[in-house]
Order: C-alpha cells, then structure tokens, then sequence
C-alpha cells in the first residue's frame, strides 16, 4: 500500500524515472520527448510548487504538483499535474493523488484547481477528473500535437473547491 506525501530532493530520482516515460510517450504533456533530467528537474520541482508522491515499499509510484494557476490576482486558483508510474496504472493511484491534491489545495488556500491541457485522447483521465467534480469549461480544438495522433483537441477542466474531500 502507498503512502502520500511532501516530495523531498531524495525523492526526485524515482520521480525522474516516471516523468522520463510519462513524456517521452508524446500523450499526454506537452514538454518535448526528450527533456533532459535537469530541465525536468526544473519544471517539475520548482521552488514555488507543491510537489507530492505516492511511496509503495521505498519506491516512488506516482507523483504531483500544485502551483498557482495565474500570478497576483488569480492566484487563488491552482493548477496541478499527476503522473502514475506505468505499472500502477488503473489499480486507483491516479483518483488517490487528485483527492489528496484536492484537500492540499484547500489547506493552501486554494479556491479553485483548473486543468489548463487534459489531451482528449486521454479518456481514462477525462473521466476521472469529472467523476471528481471537474468540468470540461473549454476546448482547445488541436491544441495538443500527439505523438501518434497528430493534432488533438484539450480540454481546460475547472472545480470550485470546498469543504468535501472530494
């Protein structure tokens, strides 16, 4: 069984081995497929982020951030990402992450979580994110270049965040 909680820097060798295969697939985020260890290390454990994991037996299996979706007067709304390492993949790691998120964001003060790029040809997460309570506010028609697909659509995803835990 996993455990969530705050990443430290010992954590980020596990995170590394995840976010390698989870972008070089090309499906589902839209950092280049060959982002170097340090310019992911830059981008997914930023300073200003709240970065978090999922631990089964000492190993890292899942991983996510929170941030500030705009600056100054946006900032009450975050944005997040998740990554689930390929071998957990549909065993509940990836709803398990966005609760906990759900509930970090509103102990941070957050008021809302948007999804700023969910790739449409990722229906796994389309559904669970509005099993959880997000919309769909906007689509982004071929926002996204698809590694095997081409040009896809995206979709901005939005939830308020209140007092529930989900």
């Amino acid at each position: 069984m996993y455990t969530i909680r705050k990443a430290t820097a010992q954590d980020w060798p596990g995170i590394w081995t995840i976010f390698e295969a989870v972008v070089k697939s090309g499906e589902t985020y839209p950092y280049a497929t060959d982002t170097s260890k340090d310019e992911a290390k830059y981008l997914w454990m930023k300073p200003e982020q709240h970065v978090f994991v999922a631990v089964d037996e000492g190993e890292v299996v899942g991983t996510y951030y929170i941030r500030d979706n705009q600056p100054t007067n946006g900032a009450h709304v975050c944005n997040a990402g998740y990554m689930v390492r390929k071998d957990q993949r549909g065993r509940g790691l990836g709803r398990a992450l966005c609760e906990h998120s759900l509930q970090a964001a509103r102990d941070l003060g957050y008021r809302a979580m948007q999804y700023n790029l969910v790739v449409s040809t990722n229906p796994a997460a389309v559904h669970l994110w509005q099993k959880l309570g997000f919309e769909i506010v906007g689509t982004l028609a071929e926002a996204f270049l698809h590694a095997q697909k081409g040009y896809v659509d995206a979709y901005i995803m939005y939830r308020l965040l209140d007092s529930k835990t989900s």
